[in-house]
């Protein structure tokens, strides 16, 4: 059965799209099935892998409504192995529709499972918030895996993640772990990003990942082509601090 990996911080622009785009590519690129689940509104990654999130439909919306099945929401993308999900704005409106729901927190998992055999690891990217859409994320996920911009305020919001984590475990999901932390936009020049990634690594040990993305124009080019970093300029900086990512990842399992 695969991995299902959801990448959450409530937080914004700390890298979590660029990273669930990234690491999905490489793992393809190392010859796993990736299947990448876009269920944010916003539609980054959506756009992220070439897709028009404007005309990507039928989506991620319609797979958990019940309108559309697995077979017409997943897409092919411009590296092999590597499938999507798209989502769009319509996914704006499910936060609303699923709070009136019964089990409102697992209709992304139930819309996975019948293809959980068929990859080696699907990636979740939620919503910058810890609201329905991201409990979705974090029910149907086996472990959670954090980017964590090193600014002061990024280890406050760590906090608040992981009491939210904490509750899930204690009902929603009691299997789910910790996958991994790992630092984004990193600036080796400045004391507090070094700080940061101190303090951090000291109290989450070995929960912290060795690999550090640093901050890297070509990271955030790649994204205005739809391409993930492997395609765009896999000798960047950016590029093989995701292919080590990868590599860390399928060594933990």
């Amino acid at each position: 059965m695969g991995k299902v990996f959801v990448f959450v911080n409530q937080k914004g622009g700390v890298g979590k799209t660029t990273s669930a785009v990234n690491l999905g590519a490489y793992l393809a690129e190392a010859d796993k099935m990736v299947l990448l689940v876009d269920f944010d509104s916003q539609a980054n990654l959506t756009s992220g892998v070439g897709l028009d999130k404007t005309k990507a439909k039928p989506g991620v919306y319609e797979l958990i409504s019940g309108k559309a099945s697995l077979d017409d929401v997943i897409r092919e993308t411009s590296v092999s192995n590597l499938r999507v999900i798209p989502s769009g704005i319509d996914l704006s409106g499910a936060a609303v529709e699923l709070v009136e729901q019964e089990k409102r927190d697992l209709f992304l998992k139930n819309a996975l499972a019948p293809v959980r055999n068929q990859y080696d690891f699907i990636l979740i990217d939620c919503p910058p918030s810890l609201g329905v859409l991201t409990l979705n994320g974090l029910a149907a996920a086996d472990s959670v895996l954090i980017p964590m911009q090193c600014e002061y305020f990024a280890m406050e919001g760590l906090s608040l993640l992981l009491q939210t984590i904490r509750r899930i475990q204690k009902g929603l999901n009691t299997s789910l772990q910790i996958g991994g932390i790992f630092f984004t936009m990193y600036d080796q020049r400045t004391r507090l990003a070094q700080d940061v990634v101190k303090e951090v690594s000291a109290y989450f040990r070995e929960k912290v990942f060795e690999t550090i993305i640093p901050r890297n124009v070509r990271i955030s080019e790649a994204p205005s082509h739809g391409l993930p970093i492997s395609q765009y300029d896999p000798v960047s900086s950016g590029g093989k601090a995701y292919q080590s990512l990868a590599e860390e990842v399928c060594a933990r399992g």
